[in-house]
């Protein structure tokens, strides 16, 4: 994931009518346009809700697994409400987050293996400077902004959360699953996923998200899964469970 400069949802331009889209667009609109427009996904549309339930179970054991690693970073100082998962479309992914313009830090894992997928690790503005003060022992409040090393603090949680929700995940559909080096953005929520899902060719206007609320003494912290299957990837996760798609 390449790091967009401030401002980068401003305009993009794109293939659309006689090769160029009308105007100026943002980003996130032009993602949507491509994934509505340009996708040949369809298993999305398959899904039943045996099939679901099943996503929504995953999503809940991989960010249980998550909370404990964190906890663990933390001192156990943090305690996690039950999460909530479920398949949305994108711009109810946006509206769960925030709005577009809002500036997110945001993890992403290309995932290998027998099913092919993308995880997005993602915070809001105040809960990454809370978590990069509660890491680096700082007084609640001290970071303003995401230097080289909050980055750094946050890729390297990012990479454990991801880890953890990824072998729960992997254990509970007997799958070999791989994560990538982790890519790190802090930018505007639109620029992020957008750039996110494009330069990996995903054109998909749904994924799995899990919302994860990890509280402490005066302190909470918001964060959010992105399970993004490839295609074929996600009627073979549902095939390890024992579930075949229509």
């Amino acid at each position: 994931m390449k790091r967009l400069p401030p401002g980068s949802t401003a305009a993009l331009q794109g293939p659309a009518e006689n090769g160029h889209l009308p105007g100026r667009v943002t980003a996130l609109a032009y993602f949507t346009e491509m994934a509505l427009g340009g996708s040949k996904m369809d298993t999305w549309d398959k899904l039943n809700a045996l099939h679901l339930d099943a996503l929504r179970e995953i999503g809940n054991i991989g960010a249980g697994n998550a909370a404990t690693s964190l906890a663990s970073l933390l001192g156990n100082r943090v305690q996690m409400t039950v999460p909530r998962a479920g398949v949305l479309p994108l711009k109810d992914m946006v509206s769960l987050v925030g709005h577009e313009e809002e500036p997110v830090a945001c993890v992403e894992f290309t995932v290998a293996g027998p099913a092919p997928s993308k995880i997005f690790f993602l915070l809001n503005e105040t809960s990454a400077y809370l978590l990069v003060d509660l890491l680096l022992g700082r007084p609640v409040g001290t970071t303003n902004a995401i230097d080289d090393m909050g980055a750094s603090v946050l890729t390297e949680v990012s990479n454990i959360l991801a880890g953890s929700f990824l072998n729960a995940f992997s254990d509970f559909c007997h799958l070999n699953l791989i994560p990538s080096v982790p890519a790190f953005a802090f930018d505007m929520l639109g620029a992020v996923l957008s750039s996110a899902f494009l330069e990996g060719g995903y054109f998909s206007d749904r994924a799995l998200v899990i919302e994860t609320k990890f509280y402490g003494e005066a302190i909470t912290i918001n964060g959010h899964f992105f399970l993004v299957p490839e295609d074929r990837a996600l009627g073979i996760i549902l095939q390890s469970l024992g579930l075949q798609l229509d």
